[in-house]
């Protein structure tokens, strides 16, 4: 199986029927809720600025400062985004620490440190390393970017917080598991643990919780 291909609408059904097969709560979730959506996104700067936006707080914040941040910058392009100014930024709902993220991530761009274009074709593991060698993005949101914008099958966010809490309610565990016990949870999902990732997301979504993830 190629790793580097990206999921698709199509795949992420045959692959959660797979793993519903093997799997009862994977099986439950299917039959209550239908196959998860794809969540994909767009490559490229503007979305990896969302993903750092959505680092630690809820998807519905941050998507609220992404939209904002449009209105004053709607083509948002590195060098735009530089362009904008601490108070412009700050009324858009970007802490002072983001600011910087994502002014690091704009120049890495510019300077040809991070080449978003040239990921496709990598494997995974190359493109976790080139990403988190910029300042601000950490495991989470490159486990992110290749589970949703590349949609890469294998993926799986060991430090995303609703993952664990769906996977602790489901299996009835005493507290939610950490990234390296869920780790060798996920082992059992290979080489479709994003999709088994997105079962779990649709779970718990569906469990009147909304996302937000770390860095």
């Amino acid at each position: 199986m190629d790793l580097t291909l990206p999921l698709t609408e199509e795949t992420v059904r045959q692959y959660a029927a797979q793993l519903g097969r093997h799997e009862r709560h994977f099986q439950d979730i299917l039959e209550r809720l239908g196959p998860p959506p794809l969540w994909g996104r767009e490559p490229g700067f503007p979305t990896l600025v969302l993903i750092v936006l959505e680092q630690q707080v809820s998807l519905a914040s941050a998507r609220a400062a992404y939209n904002r941040l449009l209105e004053i910058c709607p083509s948002l392009t590195p060098v735009a985004f530089l362009g904008l100014g601490d108070q412009a930024l700050r009324q858009a709902g970007f802490s002072r620490q983001k600011t910087g993220y994502c002014r690091g991530l704009a120049q890495a761009i510019i300077d040809g440190q991070l080449d978003l274009q040239s990921m496709i074709g990598k494997d995974d593991e190359t493109v976790r390393r080139e990403l988190i060698s910029v300042k601000g993005i950490g495991g989470w949101t490159a486990d992110i970017y290749l589970l949703m914008v590349l949609r890469r099958p294998d993926i799986w966010p060991v430090q995303d917080r609703a993952l664990a809490v769906a996977v602790q309610r489901l299996w009835a565990m005493a507290e939610a598991p950490s990234p390296a016990e869920l780790a060798q949870i996920g082992e059992a999902w290979r080489p479709y643990r994003a999709v088994a990732a997105r079962l779990l997301w649709h779970h718990y979504l569906n469990n009147g919780r909304s996302l937000s993830g770390r860095t």
